[in-house]
């Protein structure tokens, strides 16, 4: 099996989203496919040139790929949810009060916004 990837169309719908993880503030900005399903996302956070910023940044370029390329939002989740470096511990978001790293977090994000369960 050779998977294809289906890249975004040129403009797009976004949301972006405020969070903070303790003292570290951040933008989660998710690029939408036409049909509402993530296909990219970035993450911008407020110390720019840190090791976490550049480590963010790597992240979200391996995760966009992988959707573009037919990862789930669900097998995301499964992958991601749980990981546990720091910066961990109280957010800005009262449905995710609590997460074990930036990763967790934007899997939790997904999963409540995007993921088969989503809220209405």
């Amino acid at each position: 099996m050779i998977a294809s990837r289906q890249s975004l169309p040129v403009t797009r719908e976004s949301i972006t989203h405020k969070f903070s993880v303790e003292r570290h503030e951040g933008y989660l900005t998710i690029g939408l496919y036409p049909n509402g399903k993530p296909g990219e996302i970035f993450i911008k956070m407020a110390k720019e040139g840190s090791t976490i910023s550049g480590m963010c940044q790597a992240f979200c370029r391996a995760f966009s790929l992988a959707l573009q390329y037919g990862l789930t939002v669900e097998e995301a989740v499964a992958r991601f949810k749980g990981m546990r470096f720091e910066p961990m511990g109280f957010t800005s978001n009262p449905d995710i009060p609590e997460c074990s790293s930036i990763v967790d977090y934007v899997a939790r994000y997904l999963e409540l916004n995007f993921g088969s369960g989503r809220r209405s």
